[in-house]
């Protein structure tokens, strides 16, 4: 009883390593004051249901700037990653163009 073998192929077996595609959005620093933190503005276009009128909304997101080479002003990328912090769970990827 105890040699009886399992047919189950090993592939099915194993968990897949499948990575969840992480999201990216692009904005605007609107404060730099903390250590290794940037607060990044991400403006979106919604239309009315009703009227049709386009609004403007707008969302705040903390993102971790290890280098801390943001400024007030940059646009820059951020990409969704692990907990880091309570609030953060953004970082920068990129600077996309720097404040004037």
């Amino acid at each position: 009883m105890s040699d009886i073998e399992n047919n189950v192929p090993e592939e099915e077996t194993a968990t897949p390593l499948v990575r969840t595609r992480r999201k990216v959005r692009q904005g605007k620093v609107t404060s730099s004051k903390m250590e290794k933190t940037v607060i990044v503005t991400i403006e979106r276009r919604v239309r009315h249901p009703l009227y049709g009128k386009f609004m403007t909304r707008s969302k705040k997101f903390a993102a971790h700037d290890e280098n801390n080479d943001c400024k007030e002003g940059d646009t820059v990328e951020i990409m969704e990653t692990r907990p880091i912090s309570k609030s953060k769970t953004w970082r920068v990827i990129r600077v996309v163009e720097r404040a004037k």
